[in-house]
Formats: C-alpha cells, structure tokens, sequence
C-alpha cells in the first residue's frame, strides 16, 4: 500500500513569480510546473529558483497510528534533485490556487513516480508570496 503524505511547501512562491503587483492562477501555476519540470529534468538550479530561501518543507503522516510533523532539509531536497537517480515525476490533479493580494495558496493532490512505479501519493499544500520581494 502507498502511503498518504501531505506535503507543505512552505515558501514556494516567495521569489519567482511575476513582478506585477497583481499575480493571476497562471503565474502561480507557472512556478508549480517549473519546479515539477526541474524535478523531471534533474535539475537542481531550476527547483532552488521556485523555492525562497526561507521555505520550509514539512511532511504529515501518521507512523504506527501516531500522527507525524517532519521538517526536511531544502538543501538536502535541492541537492538530491541534482544527484544520479532515476527520473522523479509528480503529477498533480484537482489543483486549488487562492491569490488574496500578494499571498497564494495552492493545493492539490499528487502522485509521485521514481521512474516508471509509483512510490507514494498524498496532497501538496504550499502558500508563498507573489511579489517577488
């Protein structure tokens, strides 16, 4: 069985999107597919360029019935995407965005593949700020 992850994301948005003081869905959107793009291709500069420094990655599940905050390593995570491994690619479905000014939320449920299986599905939970400042 697969098991069910949220994943936080922290500070995804801060940097990247566009400059304009008014951010649509497309361009919140636009960095989500970039990071995933990043990911597919292995490519540790693109995936660092969508997160801000600051952002946090945060796992939810629950181990032996015990529900479980992990906070992981950015660097870590960057570093991994850059290193030899078989292709990562997430799909995502039924995706929220909300854009109240300059902070945006997205969620949306996922499935990760490490090359052709499945390893894990759960949902992506990420809010950020769109003014790039």
């Amino acid at each position: 069985m697969h098991r069910m992850i949220v994943l936080l994301l922290v500070g995804l948005l801060t940097q990247p999107v566009a400059a304009s003081a008014q951010s649509t869905e497309a361009d919140v959107m636009a960095v989500i597919t970039r990071l995933f793009d990043g990911m597919r291709a292995g490519d540790s500069a693109v995936v660092r360029s969508t997160f801000s420094p600051e952002a946090r990655l945060m796992s939810a599940f629950e181990r032996e019935g015990v529900p479980t905050l992990i906070t992981g390593s950015l660097e870590r995570f960057v570093t991994l995407v850059g290193s030899p491994h078989e292709v990562w690619d997430e799909h995502i479905w039924d995706t929220a965005i909300r854009i109240d000014d300059r902070l945006a939320t997205v969620w949306t449920n996922y499935a990760f593949h490490r090359g052709p299986t499945l390893s894990h599905c759960g949902v992506d939970a990420t809010e950020g700020c769109t003014s790039g400042e």
